[in-house]
């Protein structure tokens, strides 16, 4: 069963356009990477998925339902679920309140005490800085903080924008690791990333985004070794 299909949606900011006919899909189970320069159309493809921005034309339909034009929180409340670009925590706020804000749905607030425990679990530094603001936090931290809030929405589908952000080499590790995990419990994962070759490597297929169009697509062994993808988003050593 398709978790997820985008149905030929155009994108604009006012009268600027940003995304052109764009149409995948995803799989329930998969990992699937979308990849691009800045300024592709990556992040306003998962705002409008996530209901943020609705597009001018097309579909977008989770689970078989379509779900076009429902706004955000009716999207989390069924299962999709964004972690946004930049992490955005309530900065003034504890690590464990801007957990606890994840779980903010209906459903999820059932299960709030047996998710965060899956959350601590999977990262074990917002344990010990549960009490802490989570504006204190380090990069990596706050990563992992976004990442959990997230988690205790009860995801279906978890789309997460550019985690790896700033981040350094061994932190990226950590959060791939941390999604390769988190896909492994049944979550299904669409993955918006600049660093293509970890994206590549952790996911089932790719899309690449160029200027708000879709260019290529395939699984991702095919992509990493396209010379077109080498040459644009690996750079000459992949060559």
């Amino acid at each position: 069963m398709k978790a997820l299909e985008i149905q030929g949606i155009d994108v604009f900011y006012r009268d600027v356009q940003a995304v052109w006919d764009v149409s995948f899909d995803v799989e329930t189970g998969e990992i699937v990477t979308l990849v691009g320069a800045n300024g592709a159309g990556k992040t306003t493809t998962l705002r409008t998925i996530a209901g943020l921005i609705r597009p001018r034309r097309g579909a977008i339909r989770f689970q078989g339902e379509d779900v076009t034009g429902l706004p955000a929180f009716k999207l989390v409340e069924r299962g999709l679920v964004l972690v946004p670009e930049a992490r955005q925590l309530w900065p003034q706020m504890t690590v464990r309140e801007n957990l606890d804000m994840g779980a903010y749905g209906r459903e999820a607030r059932k299960h709030r005490r047996e998710t965060i425990q899956v959350v601590l679990e999977m990262f074990p530094i917002l344990q010990k800085r549960a009490h802490q603001n989570a504006g204190t936090l380090s990069g990596g931290e706050q990563q992992m903080c976004a990442i959990g809030r997230g988690l205790m929405a009860r995801p279906k589908l978890l789309m997460l924008d550019e985690p790896s952000l700033g981040l350094a080499p061994m932190l990226v590790r950590q959060v791939f690791k941390a999604l390769e995990e988190i896909n492994g419990r049944g979550v299904t994962v669409l993955l918006v990333e600049q660093n293509v070759h970890h994206a590549l490597a952790l996911a089932n297929r790719g899309f690449v985004l160029e200027t708000g169009h879709l260019t290529l697509s395939g699984q991702t062994k095919a992509l990493l070794g396209d010379p077109r993808v080498k040459e644009k988003f690996l750079g000459e050593a992949a060559l």
